[in-house]
């Protein structure tokens, strides 16, 4: 048995005497303002785009780079938590996010506002397995679908109500003021971590394996790049920059892969994946997390710049769904543990289908009702397959497996939702250059917004067939149980 497993197995025997809620509160507190950060920009990005004067293929990249650090960080999680106390790795992780924060909110230029971002994910990207791990410690496995809704509250409702919250700000506020909103709660966290939260881990100090850090950082680094710059200038995938990172990349995850193989103590142990129902539940969340914060960059791009919504009424199409969204995860945890992954999973990603579907189908004259029952619609059907996938896949691990499973999921979660981002704004962005390639006044308002329209069909038409993709892995999804050791 790996030290992970010792780690993760010896914390529970001292936890009697150990009040859950403060933990719990604590963590939740911390992972809400960090997590929330992934999509609180993405409402402003039309403002950003004339304020800071860079393009939309470089501007998201405050989008795609946040995901990335947190992509780059994760697969060491499961090897920190294990050097680190759980008020260390909070305490540290809360910090770094602090810091970028204030970065932010003071930064003059793009490249200031970029560095604040970076330094904001590393703390979130510390702050994910501190959260996983620690629920899969305090509650036991017939609990877990409870405490994991828990957990959606924070992984799926604070990057959906980002939007919404950026429209109320920036409505009376500069973008400044995202940062300076966040800034005092970050504080409050420490503070109130700092007296309540407690150690659940054993540190053990395994073996770091640096030759795995690199390949994992070139790794998803170099693929997400690649997609990232396959937006950018006219070259698109024909440019080497563009299909020479994505291969560096893809070469340096399959040297990671068979190293983690061969190693008696990985980075991350890809050995996990001999568990079917944790395959499945990784390619699901990769396909939702692709869906979900593409689909958060696209809507604000539509709203504003076709449908000349202001911020303020772009947030607020945005809200109602996103308040459902943060509602039905705790509900659908609980419905999990009584009815098992089936009941919610396959009907919610038949939903997902045919919303996405109906996404294909808006133009310049969709109305802002047919917009806001969309993303109602979609919230729901993200809520009823998320959390439960999940938390059926990792059922499924034996305990010395659990902070492998998570680095992975959190890992991949991550990095699909940075390159999803990255693919689906330079469709858009590559349809809209050949729609105005083609118009005879490209300069015309009428014509900039037609293109925006069908820059954002191209990209809708793609999430569609991902959540035919999801459909058809969700057919062969099982009720899973804990496997000895």
């Amino acid at each position: 048995m790996n030290t992970a497993g010792t780690a993760t197995a010896a914390a529970p025997e001292e936890l009697g005497n150990v009040k859950r809620l403060p933990i719990l509160i604590s963590i939740i507190i911390g992972a809400f303002f960090s997590i929330l950060n992934e999509t609180l920009l993405n409402i402003a990005f039309p403002e950003l785009l004339v304020e800071l004067q860079v393009s939309a293929p470089t501007l998201q990249w405050l989008a795609t780079g946040y995901m990335l650090v947190v992509g780059v960080l994760v697969p060491a999680s499961a090897l920190l938590v294990q050097w680190f106390t759980t008020r260390q790795m909070f305490l540290g992780a809360m910090t770094l996010f602090t810091v970028g924060t204030l970065v932010c909110g003071t930064a003059p230029e793009f490249s200031f506002l970029l560095a604040g971002r970076l330094l904001q994910a590393a703390g979130t990207g510390l702050m994910l397995p501190v959260m996983m791990n620690t629920i899969l410690v305090l509650y036991p496995p017939e609990k877990r679908g409870a405490a994991m809704g828990s957990i959606g509250l924070v992984i799926m409702f604070a990057p959906a109500i980002g939007p919404t919250l950026s429209g109320l700000i920036l409505e009376s506020f500069e973008w400044r003021w995202l940062f300076y909103f966040v800034l005092p709660f970050a504080v409050f966290s420490i503070i109130f971590a700092s007296i309540y939260l407690k150690n659940v881990s054993t540190v053990t100090k395994p073996k770091v394996d640096v030759v795995s850090l690199i390949l994992s950082t070139i790794g998803f680094g170099g693929i997400v790049y690649g997609f990232s710059s396959s937006g950018e200038g006219h070259g698109g995938w024909s440019s080497p920059e563009v299909y020479g990172t994505v291969a560096v990349g893809g070469v340096a995850l399959l040297l990671f892969v068979l190293r983690q193989l061969r190693l008696k103590e990985p980075l991350m142990d890809l050995r996990a994946f001999k568990y079917p129902m944790f395959t499945l539940t990784t390619l699901l969340l990769i396909i939702l997390m692709m869906t979900l914060f593409s689909t958060m960059s696209l809507l604000p791009f539509l709203f504003q710049g076709a449908l000349l919504m202001t911020v303020f009424a772009s947030g607020l199409l945005m809200l109602p769904g996103s308040l459902l969204n943060g509602l039905i995860s705790p509900l659908t945890g609980k419905l999990f543990d009584k009815f098992g992954p089936r009941a919610l999973v396959i009907p919610g990603t038949l939903f997902l289908a045919v919303i996405m579907w109906f996404f294909t189908q808006v133009s310049g004259e969709t109305s802002k009702t047919s917009f806001l029952i969309l993303h109602i619609c979609l919230m729901v059907a993200i809520s009823m397959i998320m959390m439960p996938t999940q938390t059926n896949g990792l059922n499924q691990l034996p305990q010395r497996y659990y902070p492998h499973g998570t680095a992975i999921l959190n890992t991949l979660q991550q990095v699909a939702g940075a390159i999803g981002v990255a693919l689906f704004i330079g469709i858009m962005t590559s349809g809209q250059r050949s729609f105005l390639e083609e118009s005879s006044d490209p300069t015309s308002p009428a014509q900039m917004s037609e293109a925006m329209v069908s820059g954002v069909h191209n990209a809708f038409v793609v999430g569609f067939a991902f959540a035919i993709a999801a459909l058809v892995l969700s057919l062969f999804i099982k009720r899973t149980k804990a496997q000895a050791e």
